[in-house]
């Protein structure tokens, strides 16, 4: 596995633990909006902060499909 993957995977679950949702539902939602690989492909910014950016980010992707940032 990737270190890529692994935190994808970490991502996903902190994310659904936040949200209080199941990492599956979440994982559905981002499928639906068509956001699931850049979030994936945003590991080398997502890692290096705050996981609370990550999670800023990842609001505003599924509300407006454009990055916070």
């Amino acid at each position: 596995m990737t270190k890529e993957m692994e935190f994808f995977l970490y991502l996903i679950e902190c994310y659904a633990c936040e949200k209080k949702r199941p990492t599956e539902e979440i994982l559905q939602e981002w499928d639906k909006h068509g956001i699931t690989q850049e979030i994936y492909d945003n590991y080398e910014i997502y890692h290096q902060e705050r996981i609370e950016n990550a999670y800023e980010d990842i609001d505003s992707l599924v509300k407006t499909g454009k990055h916070a940032w």
